[in-house]
């Protein structure tokens, strides 16, 4: 069974933002940047289908591509995933930072010519948090999803998905191939060892333009202005009870 997993290069998590002085958008110059997290754990349940662990049957995966759109330095995300155990990569490059239709397009090209039995992929990215490109690509692809996976079994020709949903969790099972984006309890990424790291200098990653699959990346949105949230005021101390009541009703205007 072929993966695919796409993966995205965004800004560390552990990085505070900084929105740019003519808030034209977040300030990337020397930025820490990473793979983003749900694409991270994506990455480590497609090594894991492969490799048997957990409840999985060795074998179950026979090869993970890594695809990444964005600008060159991305090769350093797919390099992460490469080193975790995926075995092959596709770099897309694109200049501009595209919507989330646009990478789904792209998406539907590269499953087109893959033609893998399974997309696996992070819920959202930490930078637009849009949840949007899994079930796009779902829909553009006609195939069956699974969003906010949090326990992924494969057999029998099909995907029985555990998933979070607001007061509680429910199982489905979808029929390959499929979409599934996974959510943060799916699993704990592991941190490659320096003998996996060399190992993936060696591994083929292979560069396309966007261009080249002729979709339609024209944005559908303008940013008109990214402002950062408003700063937390101070708190304030109160010198009995009717002094917190009052500014609960007259200030807070809770009460």
């Amino acid at each position: 069974m072929k993966v695919l997993v796409p993966v995205k290069r965004v800004i560390d998590y552990n990085v505070k933002a900084r929105v740019k002085a003519d808030q034209t958008g977040v300030d990337l110059a020397n930025v820490k940047m990473s793979m983003n997290p749900f694409d991270e754990i994506a990455v480590e349940e497609a090594v894991r289908l492969k490799e048997g662990k957990e409840h999985h049957a060795a074998g179950t995966a026979s090869e993970i591509v890594v695809v990444s759109i964005g600008v060159a330095q991305a090769q350093e995300t797919i390099r992460t995933a490469l080193a975790m155990g995926a075995d092959r990569g596709i770099l897309i490059n694109a200049d501009s930072d595209l919507e989330p239709l646009a990478v789904a397009k792209l998406l539907k090209a590269v499953v087109d010519e893959e033609q893998p039995d399974l997309v696996l992929m992070g819920k959202q990215s930490i930078d637009g948090d849009n949840n949007a490109v899994g079930q796009m690509l779902a829909a553009l692809l006609d195939w069956p999803q699974a969003t906010f996976a949090s326990k992924i079994e494969i057999a029998d020709g099909k995907a029985t998905v555990t998933r979070e949903v607001d007061g509680g969790l429910q199982t489905i099972a979808a029929a390959l191939p499929a979409v599934v984006t996974v959510d943060l309890r799916l699993n704990t990424p592991r941190y490659a060892s320096l003998p996996n790291i060399m190992k993936a200098k060696k591994k083929e990653i292979a560069t396309k333009a966007a261009a080249d699959y002729g979709v339609d990346l024209a944005p559908r949105l303008s940013v008109l202005k990214v402002t950062e949230p408003a700063k937390r005021s101070a708190g304030v101390k109160v010198t009995d009870a009717a002094d917190l009541v009052m500014k609960l009703k007259n200030e807070a205007g809770v009460l």
